[in-house]
């Protein structure tokens, strides 16, 4: 195993993470971009108890399981720790007359609107930071050229995960400095065997004999989706995120593959693609196809990746609904026992999703550095 193999892992890692965490936030600051279902309500399951209405004092609200399925697949602004406690995520926004920066906390969990340099900022539904005019309403035309950059819940969790990831790295890479030649000892014995595994069932089958080239990179793909899926594992306990299951974060892992694979595409790739060996009157029919094909083999990484990690999120949160929606604790045995057994699952899914997402980006690569024969 070469040493170089980890420096090079390292510079992936943050050149990887900056740019999920650039594009994640500028998708998010579009208004016109599609909501996902990872982008709903916030707080905690707290909003599943009983409350009074508004006729009857002892009265309680109906359970909606939906409702509180989305608050903990949500993205927020702040990082909920336990029942109405929750640490303030930094707010940064940057507007026609300027940039503002401040504390999410401002907001009082979207309750009260705040005050800024330039504009008065309201936190709407909990996930929508929009500007408020001198009536009290909100100002379209002010919000069109509000950009967010806020380090949200998700944006914070990527964070932590680089923190982990350069820690891991720089120690194993040190370790087999100062080891050189003898056997892999405490971390670096547990991250050999993955990175092995990697390159001998990963790159070298599908890439062959210019697997090292792509080593790092594939390495920072699987170790980043690995991490941040067991992160994502327990979405109804303290300081967890969503990461893996909020579509912008595929969105830019699959466009990062996409580039990786065409700028290193050779000449018989893109001759299989622009003049592929048909009668010339296909041609129209052909290469619309084919190219097709280069966006939609991306696009399936992406919404296979969000699609399962936010699955198995909801399947564990309806399982956990069922004692409320039945309102009995005889329920909960059955409940929990499925819970335990769906997070069990869960566990092999997160490193599967990270295998598959590594093994098809391998493949794609393989496909486009090709030598015809």
């Amino acid at each position: 195993m070469e040493i170089r193999l980890f420096s090079h892992s390292i510079k992936f890692i943050a050149s990887l993470i900056f740019a999920v965490l650039t594009t994640f936030s500028m998708v998010r600051a579009n208004e016109t971009a599609p909501e996902t279902v990872s982008e709903a309500v916030s707080e905690t399951a707290s909003s599943a108890e009983v409350a009074t209405s508004s006729g009857e004092s002892n009265a309680k609200e109906k359970f909606e399981p939906t409702t509180m399925i989305m608050e903990h697949i949500a993205d927020a602004h702040d990082w909920h720790l336990w029942g109405h406690t929750s640490l303030p995520l930094p707010v940064i926004l940057y507007t026609d007359k300027g940039m503002e920066v401040f504390m999410s906390g401002k907001f009082h969990h979207g309750e009260h609107d705040h005050a800024g340099k330039h504009y008065t900022y309201r936190l709407v539904d909990k996930k929508k930071i929009k500007i408020v005019d001198a009536a009290g309403g909100i100002d379209e035309a002010a919000t069109k050229n509000l950009w967010d950059f806020s380090i949200t819940k998700n944006v914070a969790s990527m964070f932590l995960s680089v923190i982990v990831l350069l820690i891991i790295f720089i120690s194993v890479a040190r370790a087999y400095k100062k080891r050189e030649g003898k056997a892999p000892k405490g971390l670096q014995s547990f991250m050999e065997p993955i990175i092995l595994f990697v390159r001998d069932d990963i790159a070298r089958p599908n890439i062959g004999h210019r697997y090292a080239e792509f080593m790092p990179f594939l390495l920072t793909i699987f170790f980043f989706i690995w991490f941040n899926n067991l992160l994502g594992l327990i979405p109804i306990f303290p300081g967890a995120a969503n990461v893996t299951g909020n579509i912008a974060v595929t969105f830019v892992l699959a466009f990062i593959v996409l580039i990786v694979v065409n700028v290193n595409g050779n000449k018989y790739y893109w001759k299989h693609i622009l003049t592929p060996d048909v009668p010339w009157w296909l041609y129209p029919i052909m290469i619309p196809v084919e190219l097709v094909g280069v966006i939609s083999k991306p696009f399936a990484l992406m919404i296979r990746l969000f699609a399962n990690i936010t699955a198995g999120h909801i399947i564990i949160l309806s399982l956990i609904s069922l004692i409320f929606v039945f309102q009995s604790l005889a329920i909960a045995p059955v409940s929990i026992a499925f819970v335990l057994f769906m997070n069990v699952l869960e566990l092999l899914v997160a490193a599967l999703q990270a295998f598959i997402f590594t093994l098809l980006t391998a493949l794609f690569i393989g496909m486009a550095i090709e030598e015809h024969h």
